[in-house]
């Protein structure tokens, strides 16, 4: 048996591979509630023989949305709206489904990718006034935030508490909370977004006070067994930025929190980035922070071949790894990856005649012969 398709257990949560599908924003959400496509694009991505789903960034507030089109689960309502679609994903596929908890933050209100992408001033139709660790905008020319007072820190706080009990009312598996990519935990972290002088800025132990906090309502909000982790932006890509060396020590605070697993991006705070992107380029921060702390990390970015996967595997520079707009391009890459290394995968029934003969104990059945 390959390494990318061995089981392994994410804190209490037993997966059969080592493949996760990493959360992607699909910006089809009506009021931050799903709508049909939110059925069609997961479950067709449930039935990739991928192990774990994780669904896209999921805002806790309506503020902290990234564009107004995206998901939320600030609300009964929202919680509600989503119950069928989980149950859809449920009674046809075994993979385990988790949330991305979100808060934009200072790049919330942005326009959908494919209209640009732009800040959406808070005095247009569809743009609100969007709030951050300090006054600073992520960009030149954009929305200035609202730094957060303390009643704001403990409202969004909240918020993500009351989402986590939600994700838990609704049976997922799992939570993540989203610190990486310039979105608001993450801009905490940063001394590039956060020049705050109270107890939550300036010195490392202070800028990783508020995710910390954050993540340890959600920790205690939600029963032990079930699995909470975090994703996080290894490096801003910015000299005096956030940077590795901060992030273990945030993976030490994590683990000692009581974190099950830790997911290993980079970027995203600040336009000045100088992004070297090749092929497994983030791998080497998982496998630093995985060789560190011992947490479970699963590494992200530009993973696209089964052979690097098992290799990433094999040299122990994670224990998963995460697909994201490969899974968007070849939504059966599991399938294909697990007939490249000789190993079988998860297929729902009505499609296992569609295995190449060369092929035909993939899907681990041998009754294909049947008419």
């Amino acid at each position: 048996m390959s390494k990318l398709f061995s089981p392994y257990t994410l804190g209490s949560l037993e997966l059969t591979n080592r493949i996760a599908i990493a959360p992607m924003c699909q910006y089809s959400a009506a009021d931050g509630l799903p709508t049909d496509w939110h059925t069609i694009h997961l479950g067709n991505l449930a039935l990739s023989g991928a192990a774990l789903l994780i669904i896209e960034a999921t805002a806790v507030t309506p503020e902290g949305r990234i564009s107004p089109d995206d998901l939320g689960l600030w609300s009964d309502a929202h919680f509600q709206a989503l119950r069928p679609v989980v149950q859809a994903i449920r009674n046809h596929s075994p993979i385990k489904v988790a949330v991305q908890l979100a808060h934009a933050g200072r790049k919330a209100s942005s326009e959908v990718p494919w209209e640009g992408g732009a800040n959406i001033p808070p005095d247009q139709p569809r743009g609100w006034q969007t709030v951050a660790p300090s006054s600073l905008p992520h960009a030149d020319g954009e929305t200035v935030p609202l730094a957060l007072d303390q009643e704001g820190l403990q409202r969004i706080k909240d918020g993500f508490v009351d989402a986590a009990r939600r994700a838990h009312a609704l049976g997922l598996d799992a939570i993540e909370l989203h610190g990486a990519h310039g979105y608001l935990l993450h801009q905490f972290l940063s001394p590039l977004a956060n020049c705050r002088e109270d107890d939550y800025g300036g010195s490392l132990e202070n800028r990783m006070r508020y995710p910390l906090e954050v993540f340890s309502a959600v920790r205690a909000a939600v029963p032990r067994e079930m699995t909470v982790g975090m994703r996080i932006s290894a490096t801003d890509w910015v000299e005096g930025g956030w940077d590795i060396e901060q992030s273990v020590r945030f993976a030490h605070e994590l683990k000692r929190l009581g974190c099950d697993f830790i997911h290993v991006s980079s970027g995203g705070v600040s336009p000045a980035q100088q992004i070297p992107v090749g092929p497994g380029y983030q791998i080497d921060f998982a496998a630093r922070i995985k060789k560190d702390t011992g947490l479970p990390t699963i590494g992200v970015g530009l993973i696209t071949e089964a052979q690097q996967a098992e290799e990433i595997l094999q040299q122990d520079q994670a224990d998963m790894v995460g697909l994201a707009r490969a899974m968007l391009y070849d939504p059966r890459w599991p399938w294909h990856a697990a007939a490249e290394l000789g190993d079988q995968v998860f297929a729902p029934p009505q499609y296992w005649r569609s295995q190449p003969r060369e092929y035909k104990a993939l899907f681990g059945d041998t009754r294909l012969g049947q008419r």
